[in-house]
């Protein structure tokens, strides 16, 4: 859609329909409703005075892009927005020539920016980056890496920051108000760039005072933290002034050098229900617009529930646990403990690698650290986990969240590599449960455990029903039923769950392995099975490489164990595509009646 003609009175009405047309189709399919209707008009100047067939528009996380989805050959077909087959809640090239890159994590948008203005400058092209970044990523260090080096290399890039919650700079009344509009026009920028040149220009002794008062003058500005890396601030702006915003935008691509507009939005503007900064409204799931009120969802109780559940237990118990997480304690489930031991629990923002090597000196003291990280986020504190807790065998447990298949948030949230990247690591230990009571125990066991662990589990509810289980015991299996053939499914974690659904679409009764550690294995328990069972199947929610079947085919071979062939119903070395789970786990051939046609 070709705006650049538009009046403002005509980008105002615009964005007020791309807000409706959002709202109408998050009410139906879920997503992230109050950042993307708050990022709205600041997308909508952006493609007034930025070209987005030429220029790299660049979405931190980009789950704030919708706005940008419609306004780029996308609003026919918004309507498929997060389901299976339809569009990505995400930017991404593979849907759209104006997407430029994927993004579904946080904090890479500066980054980028940077590698895309040098290839531009090497290319010798008039384009210019745009990133688009909310404060909430400004907590992640890889934002000040990439600031540092655009300080120093000056590369023209113009970075929106949509301050839309947790502000960085908080305006200073008045005269914030007078200063922002005062650096916001073109007549402030060409007179500090001269003032700038005629101060170097001075002897050392004359200029002294000169650079006095322009060093006064920045400390009472929000933006001395950029000015002082060595790049252009402006703001804070309006965020919702679309003339503004142009006009702003305007001068920040007219400078040839790094420059940071800070926009103040407000996060699910123009819906009043969302407006603010109700954590409950950034990512929700289908509601009625009317009311605000979500639809009726499953009553199983979700795994996430039973950990925040079980640790405030825990911690109420025994004074020396303690916990983190990055950003997500809601989704984390540690929202109830932090309520109640504050002092214990932390939420050091989005920093993942400083979650867990802040957690290593604690268990050294003698406490016990539950690291709570999506299994996609833990990824982005790797070497933290081999480096910092691992090598100094560390009692760390991680509790590995939304391990598997997540649906809707696709690909760059799918859960399916925690297993294969951790069990390379020595002193790693590695267990899952697959219901409750399970859950419990596997909990109880990481308590006392005195080495790095992890245990994951599912988004939502379990696959499996609870039942009455034994507690962990170090490397232990557990078989939940014998068989009457030459048939094994070995289940782990909520693959469990799905290999009992299995067992019972089959013709004849096969054993049931629940193998609770992945690392170590139950090398005992295996070689007995191997004389009984020739046909084995592995039940995981992960990826095949390195993971489960390959950890136990590992065991056959070095074991010398013949006789015995090994399936996996693990996912294939591809990334898995977004929409409901149901109908993803379908077209991956992994839904029970699947698996059991192909064990037949």
């Amino acid at each position: 859609m070709d705006i650049t003609h538009y009046s403002v009175e005509e980008l105002e009405s615009l964005a007020q329909k791309i807000r409706e047309r959002i709202l109408e189709t998050v009410s139906k399919n879920g997503g992230h409703l109050s950042s993307t209707l708050g990022a709205t008009d600041l997308i909508v100047a952006m493609h007034k005075v930025f070209d987005a067939s030429r220029d790299p528009f660049i979405f931190d996380v980009s789950h704030q892009a919708y706005a940008h989805k419609l306004l780029t050959d996308r609003w026919d077909t918004f309507d498929t927005l997060r389901t299976f087959g339809g569009i990505c809640g995400y930017t991404k090239p593979s849907e759209s020539s104006y997407d430029y890159y994927v993004a579904g994590h946080s904090s890479t948008s500066i980054s980028l920016a940077v590698g895309a203005a040098k290839a531009i400058a090497l290319k010798g092209e008039d384009r210019i980056p745009v990133a688009f970044i909310g404060d909430g990523s400004m907590s992640a260090g890889m934002v000040y890496e990439a600031l540092n080096e655009l300080g120093d290399r000056k590369y023209p890039v113009v970075i929106i920051l949509n301050d839309n919650e947790m502000s960085i700079a908080k305006p200073i009344g008045a005269i914030s108000k007078l200063l922002s509009q005062t650096m916001a026009s073109p007549f402030y920028q060409k007179f500090k760039s001269k003032v700038e040149k005629i101060v170097d220009m001075m002897p050392e002794g004359t200029s002294y005072m000169a650079k006095r008062v322009e060093e006064s003058f920045k400390l009472i500005t929000p933006g001395i933290l950029f000015e002082e890396m060595g790049i252009e601030y402006i703001g804070p702006v309006n965020g919702h002034d679309i003339a503004a915003l142009i006009e702003t935008m305007e001068v920040a691509k007219s400078l040839g050098k790094p420059v940071i507009i800070h926009a103040q939005t407000t996060k699910g503007k123009g819906y009043e229900i969302a407006e603010g900064t109700k954590e409950h409204w950034h990512g929700v799931g289908a509601f009625d617009p009317e009311t605000g009120k979500a639809y009726k969802k499953s009553s199983a109780k979700a795994a996430t529930q039973i950990f925040s559940e079980t640790l405030l237990s825990m911690a109420e118990e025994d004074e020396k646990i303690v916990g983190v997480t990055a950003a997500m304690p809601s989704g984390t489930g540690m929202s109830a403990v932090m309520e109640r031991f504050p002092d214990r629990f932390w939420d050091v923002a989005i920093a993942e690698q400083h979650a867990v090597t802040s957690m290593g000196p604690l268990a050294k003291e003698g406490f016990k650290p539950f690291c709570a990280l999506y299994s996609t986020f833990l990824q982005r504190g790797y070497d933290q986990v081999i480096h910092d807790i691992c090598l100094m065998d560390l009692g760390v447990a991680f509790a590995i969240d939304r391990a598997g298949i997540v649906g809707e948030d696709g690909e760059t949230h799918q859960g399916a590599f925690d297993i294969s990247y951790l069990r390379a690591i020595p002193n790693m230990t590695l267990f899952a449960p697959y219901n409750e009571t399970t859950m419990k125990h596997a909990m109880a066991f990481a308590k006392v455990y005195e080495h790095p662990c992890a245990f994951r589990y599912p988004r939502g509810a379990f696959i499996a029903e609870d039942r009455e289980s034994p507690a962990y015991e170090l490397g232990r299996s557990l078989l939940l039923q014998e068989g009457e053939g030459e048939v094994l499914l070995i289940g782990y974690g909520n693959g469990v769950g799905r290999a009992l659904k299995t067992a019972a679409l089959l013709d004849s009764e096969p054993a049931i392995l629940d193998l609770r550690f992945v690392k170590p294995l139950d090398e005992a328990m295996l070689k007995l099975l191997s004389k009984q069972y020739c046909r084995w199947y592995v039940f995981s929610d992960s990826a095949r490489l390195g993971g489960v079947g390959s950890a136990i085919l590992e065991f056959l071979s070095e074991a010398d164990i013949e006789g015995v062939s090994l399936t996996s119903f693990e996912y294939d070395d591809a990334f898995i595509t977004h929409g409901n789970t149901k109908l993803v786990e379908e077209s991956l051939g992994l839904l029970p009646e699947q698996l059991a046609q192909r064990i037949m």
